[in-house]
């Protein structure tokens, strides 16, 4: 027996040595992700649509009509008048032929900034210039324009510095009226090419008529009427009781007067070019 568990034992010993370690297979190497350079990300600016109008901001809109129809009780009733109206585009083209036909230069224009843009390119740098009161002016911005830094020798602005009455008043005499480029409005434009407007002072008048060496007229299409007698029945019946409207909140007054009342028929022969109108396709002043 022991003999036979020799044999055995044997067996079993010389099975284990037979068997030979299979060795563990190494681990494989894991690849560490390599980082990618991140190229950098930069973002375009994006354009801005822009949110200021084409032309600078009318400072005096308290003196705009539909301000002053809603602020003055005298005025209220004519607040939905038809000369607060644009006339349709068969009278406009009405009144650009009329014009030209009696000589003026006309440009004609679809809107306020194009308005303010034709008038600015109209004056050469180095002018003096100066301007009656406009409602018209002051809503495409140029009245606030000619307040800022501008090409020009803006008169008006040295007008104004002077504080003492009679001394100004001599200023609007003489070098307020007698300067390169006179800027203005009219009350009312008639479709057989006729311009018609009317002040107190006359310095208006004064400087449109013959003082200034050009004039440039800013017109919206509510001032477009048909003949020189309804021209009178605007500016006498409604344009006056506007500016009645605007005197009193501006001056404390109780109204304005037409004191100058001038219809201008046509461009002097001698002078053709001097006067030139910027008719507009929108509403503007009274």
């Amino acid at each position: 027996m022991p003999s036979l568990f020799k044999q055995i034992k044997k067996i079993f010993k010389s099975d284990k040595s037979s068997k030979k370690a299979v060795p563990t297979p190494a681990p494989k190497p894991v690849a560490k992700p390599v980082a990618e350079p991140v190229a950098a990300v930069v973002a375009a600016p994006i354009a801005k649509v822009a949110s200021t109008p084409s032309h600078p901001e009318n400072t005096h809109t308290n003196h705009t009509f539909a301000a002053l129809a809603k602020s003055d009780a005298q005025l209220a009733a004519l607040a939905d008048n038809k000369y607060t109206k644009a006339a349709p585009a068969s009278r406009v083209a009405a009144a650009k032929a009329g014009l030209e036909a009696n000589g003026f230069k006309v440009h004609h224009v679809k809107s306020r900034g194009e308005a303010f843009d034709t008038v600015k390119s109209l004056i050469p740098a180095g002018a003096s210039v100066n301007n009656a009161h406009s409602t018209s002016l002051e809503e495409i911005g140029f009245v606030t324009y000619l307040k800022g830094q501008t090409p020009w020798n803006n008169v008006h602005a040295q007008i104004l510095a002077e504080s003492d009455p009679s001394k100004q008043a001599e200023l609007r005499r003489t070098i307020g009226t007698t300067v390169d480029y006179y800027l203005t409005s009219m009350s009312a434009v008639t479709e057989d090419g006729k311009l018609a407007h009317a002040d107190l002072s006359g310095s208006k008048v004064g400087g449109v008529a013959f003082a200034a060496a050009n004039v440039i007229v800013l017109v919206g299409a509510n001032k477009i009427v048909k003949d020189e007698e309804e021209a009178w029945t605007r500016t006498n019946g409604f344009a006056l009781a506007a500016e009645s409207a605007r005197a009193r909140d501006a001056y404390g007054v109780p109204a304005s007067a037409i004191v100058h009342y001038e219809v201008i028929s046509r461009a002097n022969p001698m002078n053709p070019g001097r006067i030139q109108v910027v008719l507009v396709d929108d509403i503007l002043g009274f």
